[in-house]
């Protein structure tokens, strides 16, 4: 078995077992190509079965030189995951990464918006421009109900239920949850619908497809990115804003209100608690403010 039948595997491995997004295969295919151009470079070995942990310290030295702890971190743990499965399926006895540590990085938590910033973000969408009611819709959903770009993008019209207020939908590993649909969101999708959607000339294979392009196609995560940028700078918002700030801003607002880290988990479509943690950071005044509520000797 070469390294690229070994990766070629792995990357179905992770698409059929593992249910992983093309987004989330193709990262870890880019470190795997990474490593096998460090090795054809080197000729250190044409077989992932003679791979050595030796041969890997020498690439994350290699790497060190060239790349930030993050990404050495992640490349790192895409490497660790290919050799898991190729133990998994017996190709090696044991993983060669085992006793390799990953480099220790900060977690630099995202920023979040005010409500005060995030009305102002609103209220600077031009409802007169062609797809305005369309961009409200967007910004009121991300904001609404938490969601990531990708879940957003692939929204469908059989995802919506206006009268129980929900939508349904499809996160990481294609992973199915119900989200409440804010009364703001709700509002503007139905008159995108009713108005922006139906002027469009809409393709037949995104026909169930929410969220559609000036050219009736699916709406990218590249133009989501840039409605939000062009909102920054009009709302004078100094910070980096992207997609994800939303829906931070959205786990931040509720911690901020009293909500409990596992609706706010489930809310967000989390697997592991941790990652809620890092995501719904509490700020002092909200800290200072739980203890004087709860503490015994402040009461």
């Amino acid at each position: 078995m070469n390294w690229l039948e070994a990766i070629s595997k792995f990357k179905m491995y992770l698409k059929i077992e593992r249910g992983l997004s093309e987004n989330s295969i193709e990262s870890y295919s880019s470190d795997l190509k990474s490593f096998h151009g460090y090795i054809k470079k080197n000729k250190l070995s044409e077989n992932p079965k003679k791979c050595n942990s030796e041969i890997i310290k020498k690439y994350i030295y290699d790497q060190s030189k060239i790349n930030s702890a993050k990404t050495q971190a992640r490349r790192i743990s895409g490497i660790r995951s290919f050799f898991d499965y190729l133990t998994f399926e017996s190709f090696i006895k044991t993983n060669p990464t085992n006793l390799i540590e990953t480099p220790k990085i900060g977690k630099k938590l995202p920023d979040s918006l005010s409500l005060n910033e995030i009305i102002k973000f609103i209220n600077n969408i031009d409802l007169s421009h062609p797809q305005g009611i369309r961009n409200r819709a967007i910004i009121e959903t991300l904001y609404g109900s938490g969601l990531r770009v990708s879940e957003l993008i692939s929204l469908k019209l059989s995802n919506l239920f206006f009268k129980e207020n929900l939508i349904k939908v499809f996160g990481k590993g294609n992973k199915e949850r119900l989200v409440p649909m804010g009364k703001f969101s709700k509002k503007y999708i139905k008159i995108y619908l009713k108005n922006e959607r139906l002027k469009s000339n809409i393709i037949k294979k995104d026909s169930d497809t929410i969220f559609l392009n000036r050219n009736g196609s699916q709406i990218s995560r590249v133009m989501i990115f840039k409605i939000i940028k062009d909102l920054a700078i009009k709302s004078n918002i100094k910070k980096n804003i992207s997609p994800h700030t939303l829906r931070h801003s959205f786990a931040t607002h509720l911690i901020e209100n009293g909500a409990d880290l596992i609706t706010i988990q489930k809310l967000l479509g989390h697997e592991n608690i941790i990652t809620t943690e890092i995501y719904t950071h509490l700020d002092t005044k909200h800290l200072k403010n739980i203890m004087k509520k709860f503490h015994p000797r402040n009461i």
